[in-house]
């Protein structure tokens, strides 16, 4: 088991199905994070059907072996357009998230699914279900942009 950075214990139980996410305190909304990575995919959207496309092209700063950023706290300062995910961003950008992602599924009325963490209890049951990242990435460094294209994946879901 890895040690699992996001605090899940934040106080109020079941936050995530009792309140509107524009109500959760800083440490709920961190903990809503299922720890997929696959945020940290470069996408690519295609301009005629707005279809996006997962890549397995990480960012420079994902670490592949536990599946989160290196450098999540100061993150905008090597990548200055890594998209901070809040209340007034979800909105515009929630098509863009992964499929499985807890910020998308609440802000579309979904449940989470049964490997979430907040509901397994488990940080490791986002892995273990095959939805993750974790092990599947090349740094983005390593692949031309113009070459993402023959790195797109399907979503694991």
């Amino acid at each position: 088991m890895t040690d699992d950075p996001i605090r899940r214990q934040v106080g109020r139980p079941k936050f995530w199905e009792r309140y509107p996410l524009d109500q959760l305190s800083n440490a709920e909304w961190e903990a809503l994070c299922d720890g997929c990575g696959k945020c940290c995919l470069n996408k690519l959207e295609d301009e005629d059907t707005a279809e996006i496309a997962l890549t397995r092209v990480a960012c420079r700063l994902f670490d592949d072996d536990t599946c989160r950023c290196a450098q999540y706290e100061i993150r905008k300062q090597f990548v200055p357009e890594c998209i901070v995910l809040t209340t007034e961003t979800l909105p515009k950008i929630a098509y863009w998230l992964p499929q499985t992602c807890a910020y998308r599924l609440l802000h579309e009325g979904e449940r989470l699914y049964p490997w979430h963490p907040l509901i397994s209890g488990d940080p490791e049951t986002v892995h273990e279900a095959g939805v993750s990242a974790i092990g599947i990435t090349v740094p983005e460094f390593e692949v031309p942009e113009e070459e993402w294209e023959d790195y797109i994946i399907e979503e694991p879901t």
